[in-house]
């Protein structure tokens, strides 16, 4: 019998994964839309519990959401929203 367990197992991480927090809420954001869920809903949700299970995993987005902190979630979000609304930053 062939006993293959204890050989090492290279893994490749796709090329084109996210990095930016602004990527990566895009990228849950549309799964969460595709599945029919209220993606804000959803994603606030996983913001206060820290339940992974307010994201799908459908196109890989709640391993996604899983590489940020949810305090990183919510810096993304604030400063998106100052950014849009705060006239003298443009």
């Amino acid at each position: 019998m062939n006993n293959r367990m204890d050989e090492t197992r290279h893994f490749r991480i796709p090329a084109d994964v996210p990095e930016s927090a602004a990527d990566i809420i895009e990228l849950v954001y549309q799964a969460l839309k595709a599945k029919g869920h209220d993606p804000i809903m959803q994603m606030v949700g996983y913001i206060i519990s820290g339940d992974p299970t307010y994201i799908t995993s459908y196109n890989n987005a709640r391993s996604l959401i899983r590489r940020l902190e949810r305090d990183e979630l919510l810096e993304e979000f604030v400063r998106f929203y100052i950014v849009e609304h705060d006239k003298d930053l443009r």
